[in-house]
């Protein structure tokens, strides 16, 4: 006997899915971005029309959604919906040109390029911290990867040993942390900041040790992507061209990274347990999980990311080495691990936004003509309203930082 449901009922269940309130209140986050996103470019609309469309729908969807149980997204909706609308008014007040050298396709393409060492630390700072162990020494990781990169490609003159070895060295330093943190149990943070400080002085001393005129232009480096295809999208080809056409390979690695982050602690075996000794290991070690094992996989693996993310720094971005040239963004990513709640997802766009920071520095002092002291403190300022924010909202796993005794 078919248990199939009849088209008509099918209908019903779909329709009821999409007047969800949960689902009204996104489609009413997404009208209240759109509304603000009209007036930028590429699309630089000069009228007022669009945008409070758009506005007005997402503040309906916000006010449809709050009676019905979905307070959080649904208030979301609304602010979005006013200020979206005020933003894309507030923009009419300014000339196109203005507008189209500041918030510049260049402006997004640097924002991912910016994005892409904070989103490498950041999720191997997940997987450390899903996993119960504390990840301060993401900053030193991040630095290693840096000195180790670009002095693995001088050594080999390929940016791949130079890859491999910023993998080595920030696995290696994270498994000091590791060992300092599992089973000789000292307190996680004191012992990241160790290692914070032990990267800084060691790369400080090897690079003047072993360079000391400077580091010479010729390095091999991680090559760009061309996509040239995208130039023939209607439209919109030349600006997807202009922001995605010329990337380097790590930007898409990191896209990758994050994908297979999510897929591997949510959908897998590995993922479970990961997660299980970072929320109740003394279950987990009643079940036959290994605590001690799974949170010294989950801590190397930060370091190794981490260190990607320095390299990319390195030998990907600049194509040279500084002394603490890493400039606090593994604190920085670790600030996007607690806004993401330790998601991958909402901590890629956490480092968007303070990628974002760093992009609009460099426009902002040229066309504002301001203090470029005081221009270079806005992803810092970002980091501090968005970690103030939270405060009291974002949940860690319930045995982050606390060091497992097996019984």
């Amino acid at each position: 006997m078919s248990t199939a449901a009849p088209p008509a009922n099918r209908w019903t269940e779909r329709v009821e899915k999409l007047t969800d309130p949960r689902t009204v209140a996104i489609l009413g986050i997404a009208c209240g971005v759109v509304a603000f996103w009209l007036a930028l470019p590429p699309w630089t609309t000069r009228g007022v029309a669009w945008p409070m469309a758009a506005g007005f729908v997402a503040l309906a969807c916000g006010v449809a959604a709050v009676p019905r149980g979905e307070k959080k997204l649904g208030y979301y909706a609304i602010a979005l919906g006013i200020l979206g609308t005020i933003g894309a008014i507030w923009l009419q007040t300014k000339d196109q040109e203005t507008l189209d050298s500041v918030l510049t396709a260049g402006v997004i393409a640097s924002t991912l390029r910016f994005a892409t060492p904070l989103a490498f630390a950041a999720i191997g700072g997940i997987f450390s911290e899903r996993s119960g162990v504390v990840n301060i020494g993401l900053e030193g990781m991040m630095l290693t990867g840096a000195f180790f990169g670009i002095w693995g490609a001088i050594w080999s003159g390929t940016w791949v040993v130079g890859l491999l070895m910023a993998m080595l060295f920030g696995g290696l330093l994270a498994l000091v942390h590791a060992v300092f943190s599992i089973h000789l149990r000292a307190d996680q943070i004191v012992s990241g900041f160790a290692v914070n400080f032990l990267a800084l002085g060691l790369t400080g001393y090897l690079y003047t040790s072993i360079y000391p005129d400077g580091i010479r232009a010729g390095v091999s480096t991680v090559p760009n992507i061309h996509l040239d295809f995208l130039d023939s999208i209607p439209v919109v080809g030349d600006f997807l061209e202009r922001v995605f056409g010329n990337l380097n390979l790590l930007v898409w690695v990191m896209f990758g990274v994050v994908i297979l982050a999510y897929v591997v602690l949510f959908k897998t075996a590995i993922g479970l347990r990961i997660r299980s000794v970072g929320e109740h290991p003394k279950a987990a070690d009643t079940v036959g999980i290994s605590v001690y094992g799974v949170r010294y996989a989950a801590v190397v693996t930060s370091g190794v990311l981490a260190a990607l993310g320095g390299a990319f720094l390195s030998i990907g971005f600049v194509g040279s080495f500084a002394e603490n040239m890493t400039s606090g963004r593994g604190y920085i990513a670790l600030a996007a691990v607690i806004f993401g709640s330790w998601r991958p997802g909402w901590a890629f766009a956490a480092c968007l936004l303070f990628g974002f920071g760093f992009a609009l520095a460099i426009p902002l002092q040229r066309e504002a003509d301001v203090s470029e002291n005081l221009i270079s403190t806005l992803p810092y300022v970002l980091t501090l309203v968005a970690l103030v924010g939270l405060i009291g909202r974002s949940i860690p796993p319930a045995a982050v930082g606390r060091p497992y005794v097996k019984q």
